[in-house]
């Protein structure tokens, strides 16, 4: 599975961005997707994951009512929707397959994207 993130860029807090991840190949169904990121000076953390139906999704807490995780099986894409910037949410984001099952653990996820900026203005 390849992955190829995509939608960063740079925005002032309280605005919004949507990302997208094109996964290559045929069994993207099988593959539970998730969005990681790391911040400048620190470590790659969790911020969201959803099952491969799409029927459950799980969020860190720092960004839980602000962003949203979807996917479209049809397209081979996961989104992930961030309203609400805050400055603390600058970071390269990257989105990450992990087979069959949602984890919020890195070491999980099987394949990764490229990672894609955010950068958020105060």
């Amino acid at each position: 599975v390849q992955l190829q993130a995509s939608g960063g860029g740079l925005v002032q807090a309280g605005g919004y961005l949507r990302l997208s991840c094109a996964a290559s190949g045929r069994t993207f169904t099988s593959y539970a997707m998730g969005w990681f990121r790391q911040g400048p000076g620190k470590e790659r953390e969790f911020v969201t994951t959803i099952t491969t139906s799409g029927g459950s999704t799980y969020y860190a807490d720092s960004v839980k009512g602000r962003f949203t995780i979807s996917r479209d099986n049809a397209k081979n894409t996961v989104y992930l929707q961030m309203n609400s910037l805050k400055p603390e949410d600058t970071a390269v984001y990257y989105c990450a397959a992990a087979l069959r099952k949602a984890s919020f653990i890195n070491t999980a996820y099987d394949y990764w994207g490229q990672g894609t900026q955010v950068t958020v203005s105060s």
